[in-house]
Order: structure tokens, then C-alpha cells, then sequence
């Protein structure tokens, strides 16, 4: 392909954007401009923000780079020749770092080899300077038109997750790159970190928004229970079965389903779980009919599948087909920039529901917010901004009272899920230090067999040997 077809075959797609859209797309639109060349920088920028752009200027790959981590913009325009990091390989790190930000690159070297090289690597435009001022514009049109995020503001979709972290805008980035097709998406991370938030976010970008979003937790019901909900039941299907019941596949139909927790879903049901993704058809208790159904399946867990399944319990079939895609959300501890951010919009939450006289956080407070561990990530900080509305007799909340909510979180009853792997690890440690790391001995008080009772050691990361007498 030479460099006129190839210019050609870009700005073909440009003439075909509808120009009251790309318009509406480039109002506004932020476009970070980089290059070594400071007179040619400001040059360009002055053009850019004669024609409504907001300009954030770079002189150098690095500098680009730290522009980003501060604020993403919706597009990049980068010159190819420059020292230390050239426009390709700024176009390779921001990738890693944003995934489908579009770059368009500029040269004053422009020739076949480095434009063919460039469309390769997936920059979205390749032009030569001097730049002509209709086709730069038209270039940008297309770039902001076929962004995965217009400049319009196309936010609604992920309205409920509030973040400046990069990291977390790298997980939203692919989040609404796979929310357009069908594939099986799932989500790892902590627990209380927004896994259904960011699979409500998935469903509202996809084809699928208008049809419902239908979410269960896998592992707060017992097998036949979570079975009849999943998959539905025929009358009579078991004791108490008096009428038909639609199960969630059903209920979802057209739409999206969300089976949250699901590396605690039992064996049993896994593979019948495995059947319906694979046959795309499901048949309810006690009944002989299948059913046709057409879900978009995602689903999350906070539990290692990998260990799981080395440890029999996660069947590695499933795992392939759930885990098309997966993306891994960052602990709150991991994004403390976020922290303030959540804590301003949870308290004007709680205020209009409780006490509108609260108007927020002293400084003080914030940043004991921000500096906090947070091991129940989100949904602590929610608990503890709640606790503070609750007990505030001000309208600023003060940091006595941030601190007091924090020791109280630390104090709180546990999940049941928590209280039970407590339990668990406690007392395979009293049986490892009665046995001396005797396993077989250990099994025995426990009442299991040596190999439930090596996955239980392995689920705790627990090592006899260390319970054994130093010689």
C-alpha cells in the first residue's frame, strides 16, 4: 500500500462520518499535542484552540506520558522524530497504559516504510508536515468520531463509577471496548471493589442495555436453591414446588446475566451451568422440555480460580469459557486519589437522604480518609461516610469523628464468609500445632480425608512442615 492509498483509505472513513456528529465530537475535545520542536508545538496548538480544541502541549515522550497519568484526553497528536522516545514508541506505552486511545502520528519524514509500520502497529492516522489544515482537521474528525469515548461526553454508561486513577481508567477503557461485542467477560478483584458496579457499567455500553441486567450471588444459596433460581422449576419439581417458576436465564433473556461470587458456586452445578452457556439452552427442575435463551453471561469472584481449579474445585472447562475476558479491579488502597473523590459524592448521598445541613468532609478528615488501608475497599468507605453523616452535629464532619468510624469498622461483626474462613484457618492451626504438622493425624481430629484436608491447607496457605519441632 503506498502513502497516498493509505492516506486515501483514512480519510475515505472521514468523508463518511456524518459531519453534525463529528462536530458535536470535536467541541471541546481534548487533544494532547507533542513535540520536540517547542516553536512547532505552539504553533500547532494555537491552530488547534483557534478551532474550539482544549490543548495540553508535551515537548517530549516522557512528558506525554506523565500528561496522562493526570488527565486522559481524547485523542494524541505526536510527532515521529524525536529524541530518546520517538512517536511509535510513545504509541506503544500509551496503549499499555490506555488501551484504544486514538494517535494520530506527524512527520516531516513521511515515507511508506514508517507509514505502513505505523497503521500496523494500530495508529489510527499517519500524516506528513507540513500539515494541511483541512486534512489535520478532517483526520481529527474521524479519530474523535470512531473513539470508543466521544468528546460529547459519552460518560452515562460508567456514571456510577467515580475515579481519576489511571489505573482504573485503563480497566474502564477495555471495559467499553469488550462491552460491544458478546464475549464472556469476567471480573476479578477484592471484595467490596465494584465488580457488579463495573458489570452494571458493561451492560449499560453494550447492544444489550435496553434488555434486563439480572445479577446473583452464587454464593449466598444453598445448591437446589441456587439451581431453581438459576435454571427455573417445573410444579412439583420438589417439596414446596407448587407453581412453575422462571428462572433467572429466563428473566434475563435478550439481556445480561451477572453471576457474582461464582468460584463458589458447587460442582454439580458448574457443569450443568457449563452445558447451558454451550447449548444455549437450559432445562428447569423436574421438567423434560429445554429451553432456548439468549444472555450475555458476566460473572466475578474475589477467589483465586487458578487455585481452585489445582485444587478440584472450579472446574477448568468453565473457567476457559467464563474468563474470555478478564479484567482485574485494583484494591481501594491501590487508588487513593479516589478516595476523596468517593468520600465528597458518598456524603452529599447520605446528606439528602438524612441530614441536608452536612455540606462535607474538613480537610483534616479527608485526608485521614485518603491515607486509611481500607481492607473492605469501597463498600467500607461507604459504611464509614454513612457512620459519620449519622453521628455529624456539624456541617463540616470533623476528623475525631472520621477516626472513631474507622475504629468501629475495624471492631464490626464480619461477613459470614469472613467469619467462617477465620474460623477455618484458626482451627487448622490448632490441629497442625497438636499434631506437629502430622497431616494424617491432623485429618483424623478434623474428620476428613487427607486430601479434602490438603485443599484446606492449600486454600489457607497453610504449610505442615512449618508446624513441625526444629531439630
Amino acid at each position: 500500500m503506498d502513502a497516498a492509498r493509505l492516506h486515501d483509505s483514512r480519510h475515505s472513513r472521514a468523508r463518511g462520518v456524518d459531519t453534525t456528529q463529528a462536530g458535536s465530537r470535536r467541541q471541546g475535545a481534548h487533544i494532547l499535542l507533542v513535540d520536540d520542536d517547542v516553536s512547532l508545538l505552539r504553533l500547532l496548538g494555537m491552530r488547534l484552540e483557534s478551532r474550539g480544541f482544549r490543548v495540553t502541549t508535551a515537548e517530549s515522550g516522557a512528558e506525554a506520558l506523565r500528561c496522562l497519568e493526570a488527565e486522559r484526553p481524547d485523542l494524541v497528536l505526536s510527532d515521529l522524530r524525536m529524541d530518546e522516545m520517538d512517536g511509535l514508541a510513545l504509541f506503544q506505552a500509551i496503549q499499555r497504559e490506555v488501551p484504544g486511545l486514538p494517535v494520530i502520528i506527524l512527520t516531516a519524514h513521511g515515507s511508506i516504510p514508517d507509514a505502513v509500520s505505523a497503521t500496523q502497529q494500530g495508529v489510527f492516522g499517519f500524516l506528513t508536515k507540513p500539515v494541511d489544515r483541512d486534512e489535520l482537521f478532517a483526520a481529527i474528525d474521524d479519530a474523535l468520531a470512531h473513539a470508543p469515548s466521544g468528546s460529547e461526553g459519552d460518560i452515562a454508561w460508567r456514571a456510577d463509577i467515580i475515579t481519576r486513577s489511571p489505573e482504573m481508567e485503563r480497566v474502564l477503557e477495555q471495559a467499553r471496548m469488550v462491552a460491544t461485542s458478546d464475549v464472556s467477560v469476567l471480573v476479578t478483584g477484592p471484595s467490596g471493589s465494584g465488580k457488579e458496579l463495573l458489570a452494571r457499567a458493561i451492560h449499560h455500553a453494550s447492544p444489550r442495555a435496553d434488555k434486563p441486567f439480572v445479577a446473583i450471588n452464587c454464593g449466598a444459596l444453598p445448591e437446589q436453591l441456587l439451581e431453581s433460581e438459576l435454571f427455573g422449576h417445573a410444579k412439583g419439581a420438589f417439596t414446596g414446588a407448587v407453581s412453575e417458576h422462571r428462572g433467572l436465564f429466563q428473566a434475563a433473556d435478550g439481556g445480561t446475566l451477572f453471576l457474582d461470587e461464582i468460584g463458589d458456586m458447587p460442582l454439580p452445578l458448574q457443569v450443568k451451568l457449563l452445558r447451558a452457556l454451550q447449548e444455549r439452552q437450559i432445562r428447569p427442575l423436574g421438567s423434560t422440555a429445554s429451553v432456548p435463551v439468549n444472555v450475555r453471561i458476566l460473572s466475578a469472584t474475589h477467589r483465586d480460580l487458578g487455585q481452585a481449579m489445582q485444587q478440584g474445585e472450579f472446574r477448568e472447562d468453565l473457567f476457559y469459557r467464563l474468563n474470555v475476558v478478564n479484567l482485574k479491579l485494583p484494591p481501594l488502597k491501590d487508588r487513593a486519589e479516589d478516595v476523596p473523590l468517593l468520600a465528597r459524592h458518598l456524603v452529599a448521598q447520605a446528606a439528602s437522604r438524612h441530614k441536608p445541613f452536612v455540606k462535607g468532609f474538613s480537610s483534616e478528615a479527608l485526608n485521614l480518609l485518603a491515607t486509611s488501608a481500607w481492607p473492605g475497599n469501597v463498600r467500607q468507605l461507604v459504611n464509614v461516610v454513612e457512620q459519620c453523616v449519622a453521628l455529624t452535629t456539624s456541617p463540616m464532619i470533623p476528623e475525631a469523628l472520621v477516626a472513631q468510624a474507622l475504629a468501629a469498622e475495624d471492631s464490626a461483626l464480619p461477613t459470614f464468609n469472613d467469619a467462617r474462613a477465620g474460623f477455618e484457618r484458626s482451627y487448622l492451626v490448632k490441629v497442625l500445632k497438636i499434631t506437629e504438622g502430622n497431616v494424617t493425624q491432623a485429618a483424623r481430629i478434623a474428620g476428613r480425608n487427607r486430601t479434602d484436608f490438603y485443599k484446606l491447607l492449600a486454600r489457607h496457605e497453610l504449610e505442615p512442615s512449618a508446624f513441625k519441632p526444629q531439630r
